[in-house]
């Protein structure tokens, strides 16, 4: 079967990186979401080049997953806990060779991934409504997020169909748009309070 063309989206996760860098900061940042977002995202991928699937439908991952791993860094290095980076690059490094070991691995993975990357936006959500300041996190970049998965579940129905794959976009765009009102709710809080 031929798969339309379509140029890759590039999802940014730039603005956050930007500003946790310039607050020296991670305030507003679930450091478990974090985790959980980049579980999601590297079990999607594997999932998407196990079973062959056109790389226009996974191929802003890879950099999504390079840039999660700078704000990693950044997060752990500002909450001083820098050591601990060795010991997430170890543990996600075994999880991707484990679920690559077998067939069942993967498909249950994935299956489980949309459950795991969902738990990502509500500690990230959770996060917020904890700190109620949303000043250092980026708007954009959410909106970027929710953008992305709004545009792949239209990809995965002209391409793949893949009804697993359908089902976490669809989840996640909400959840996405879920957690960018909040940011938009807690900034206009802030400024009423001035």
């Amino acid at each position: 079967m031929r798969y339309p063309r379509e140029p890759p989206r590039t999802v940014s996760k730039i603005p956050s990186i930007v500003l946790v860098a310039r607050a020296k900061s991670s305030k507003g940042f679930s450091l478990k979401g974090l985790l959980l977002e980049l579980t999601g995202y590297v079990v999607f991928v594997t999932y998407q080049i196990h079973h062959a699937a056109p790389s226009s439908t996974f191929l802003e991952y890879p950099i999504l997953i390079a840039q999660d791993t700078v704000l990693l860094l950044l997060i752990l290095y500002y909450n001083g806990k820098a050591k601990h980076s060795l010991i997430y690059i170890a543990l996600f490094v075994g999880g991707w060779k484990l679920v690559t070991l077998q067939d069942w691995i993967i498909d249950l993975a994935m299956s489980l991934c949309t459950l795991i990357s969902a738990s990502s936006k509500f500690a990230s959500a959770q996060c917020l409504y904890q700190s109620k300041d949303s000043s250092g996190v980026s708007a954009l970049a959410w909106s970027i997020s929710c953008y992305t998965c709004l545009a792949r579940m239209f990809t995965t129905i002209m391409t793949t169909a893949d009804i697993q794959v359908l089902t976490r976009f669809a989840v996640l765009s909400s959840l996405n748009g879920f957690v960018l009102a909040m940011i938009f709710h807690y900034r206009r809080d802030v400024k009423k309070v001035e």
